[in-house]
């Protein structure tokens, strides 16, 4: 079954930074765009796959590996939602307040 997907609030924040800092580095839109792609084809597998994350912690909250991110999600039967876009180039204790 296919859920529907919900980027939180945190989550299109995340990705808004991070695509912001790429472009800025790169002076292109060109990678951010890619990544982008990478982020929705990576939500589109989990609405159909969910199981297929990492357990956290956290009971229901899963995180699959996108490159050096992790989208950091939830799921019903009805939807999934993504709570986050974690760096993993970040200091790890970040990850610790998401998972809270």
């Amino acid at each position: 079954m296919v859920r529907q997907i919900i980027w939180s609030r945190r989550a299109q924040e995340d990705r808004k930074s991070i695509f912001s800092y790429w472009n800025k580095r790169n002076k292109s839109k060109v990678y951010s765009k890619k990544l982008n792609r990478l982020f929705i084809k990576a939500a589109e597998l989990l609405a159909i796959h969910p199981n297929i994350g990492r357990v956290s912690n956290k009971e229901n909250i899963r995180i699959k590996v996108v490159k050096d991110y992790l989208l950091i999600y939830e799921f019903t039967t009805k939807e999934l939602r993504i709570l986050s876009v974690f760096d993993t180039r970040q200091n790890p204790n970040k990850l610790k307040n998401i998972l809270k």
